[in-house]
């Protein structure tokens, strides 16, 4: 017995149509003790936004802009992490540290003088995460003081994937902190309040 199948209707594509991206729903609010997988912007449900490294500073500036971002990936032509490129990179001294060793202009500056290039990032391994509480992310940022850290998984033949991201000014949003600054020792000491405030 063969089953008929009926075709579905078919409709044009309206002019201005978009498209869905992935998005990742992160709850509100969280405590210290709660899984730091429920901090995590998870790359497997969330686009990273990325650059490459001969992309001119501004373009990249723009690009955060746009979406709403803090931080882009910086890939090479083989589309394999070179580097990191933060806000604070942006608009921090390297760039004017870049130009007085450099000189030229401010739209001379290409992502490559500016970003955190790939050898000297650091990373944490997704299993550590998997087992770890928000309170050892918050730890962990600010030893290190960074307002991201990186998280790979590693196949067994040794390759590491970026698979999330932590941002400490999400995640003192979640802890219910009002960060009002991007700056890291306010965005902490807000953090040390909640904690406080128990």
């Amino acid at each position: 017995m063969t089953k008929e199948y009926s075709p579905l209707p078919i409709i044009h594509l309206k002019t201005g149509s978009s498209f869905l991206r992935p998005v990742q729903t992160l709850p509100e609010l969280v405590r210290l003790s709660d899984p730091a997988i429920s901090v995590m912007t998870d790359l497997t449900k969330v686009s990273v936004v990325s650059v490459r490294a001969g992309t001119s500073m501004d373009k990249a500036n723009a690009k955060m802009i746009r979406y709403g971002v803090r931080l882009l990936l910086v890939l090479d032509d083989n589309d394999q992490v070179a580097g990191l490129l933060t806000a604070t990179d942006i608009l921090g001294e390297k760039p004017m540290r870049h130009l007085q060793n450099m000189g030229g202009t401010h739209s001379d500056i290409m992502v490559r003088d500016i970003m955190t290039a790939q050898p000297e990032l650091e990373a944490l391994k997704i299993e550590d995460v998997k087992n770890a509480r928000v309170g050892e992310i918050v730890a962990t940022l600010k030893k290190s003081h960074r307002q991201h850290a990186l998280v790979v998984a590693e196949s067994a033949d040794g390759k590491q994937a970026v698979c999330g991201l932590f941002s400490i000014t999400q995640i003192a949003r979640q802890l219910g902190a009002q960060v009002q600054s991007f700056e890291l020792a306010r965005t902490f000491a807000e953090i040390d309040a909640v904690i406080a405030r128990g």
